[in-house]
């Protein structure tokens, strides 16, 4: 399989990490309580038969907003938001193969997630700033390319807070490089390139923190209790310091894995990858194996006649 190396320029999402107090945790949680009722609204109206469009949410939004006070005390713009993300998933689902029609979003197993477009936010002193006074600081591991337009604020399942710019990259021209290279996947060794410089070792990150993660599994396991019954507190700090040593060896891999690509892509035109899939199946009709290829003789020379 080759690939072309080319630079495309236009829109990216940068993400940094966020650092919430209590207070703004709680701020976000509750504008997300708000934003996940008008999403559960939106799919009640759908499956009602009443073929909701953005207009008529936007109608039930601002009747709904007029008469219960608590949905008031939320950001109309996230709101707004909210609605436009449930419009183009419903219309993803028609013209996207293999994509659902929206479900309801459930407390206990969707993830917060809040967007706000250009009039509804600001970075202002290293600080996101949100509608209603809420404020988060921001961990700045690189600059902003260029003026946000929007922003997702998000959690993960470990309880750490994102922040995803929408940005416009504008990119140099790419490196001289007139050189090609091979690369083939391994086990022991993550990739083998035909220039042994250009090698990817295994980093090893799982296995430095297999004695982090044995003890928390053997935490889960002295406190799981029968089914049926709900986990203890302890049993849910220790599945998710587990959680934490698995996202923490995943995190040095991708970083190890990307930092890696960019050096082979700046430094070569051309770029041959093992795409080799063998046979999920190998009693399949017709499916050589590993002892099958060893047993092939080799091909008959000119003018030889064969066994």
């Amino acid at each position: 399989m080759l690939y072309t190396v080319w630079v495309s320029t236009g829109t990216v999402r940068c993400t940094y990490r966020l650092r919430p107090g209590a207070v703004a945790e709680r701020a976000l949680l509750q504008e997300w309580g708000r934003c996940r009722w008008l999403w559960n609204e939106a799919v009640h109206q759908q499956k009602a038969g009443r073929k909701p469009t953005f207009c008529k949410l936007s109608k039930l939004l601002t009747e709904a907003r007029g008469r219960l006070e608590w949905l008031r005390e939320g950001s109309q713009a996230a709101q707004q938001q909210m609605l436009r993300t449930y419009m183009l998933a419903l219309d993803h689902s028609f013209k996207v193969k293999g994509r659902r029609k929206p479900v309801i979003k459930r407390r206990k197993t969707a993830l917060p997630s809040l967007e706000y477009t250009v009039r509804g936010f600001s970075v202002r002193a290293g600080r996101l700033c949100l509608p209603k006074g809420v404020t988060v600081p921001v961990v700045w591991s690189r600059d902003l390319p260029s003026e946000p337009s929007s922003v997702r604020v998000y959690r993960d399942c470990l309880g750490h807070w994102y922040a995803s710019f929408v940005v416009t990259r504008e990119t140099g021209p790419t490196p001289d490089a007139a050189g090609s290279i091979g690369i083939d996947w391994g086990v022991t060794t993550t990739a083998t390139t035909t220039d042994p410089a250009y090698d990817l070792p295994y980093g090893g990150h799982r296995k430095r923190c297999a004695a982090e993660l044995a003890k928390a599994q053997r935490r889960m396991a002295r406190r799981r209790r029968q089914r049926g019954q709900a986990q203890s507190n302890g049993y849910r700090r220790a599945r998710r310091d587990a959680a934490k040593r698995h996202e923490k060896a995943a995190r040095q891999n991708t970083h190890a894995a990307r930092v890696w690509a960019r050096q082979v892509v700046d430094n070569h035109q051309t770029i041959a990858v093992e795409d080799f899939k063998p046979c999920p199946d190998p009693k399949a009709p017709g499916t050589l194996t590993c002892c099958d290829l060893i047993r092939i003789p080799p091909a008959p020379a000119a003018g030889a006649r064969p066994p």
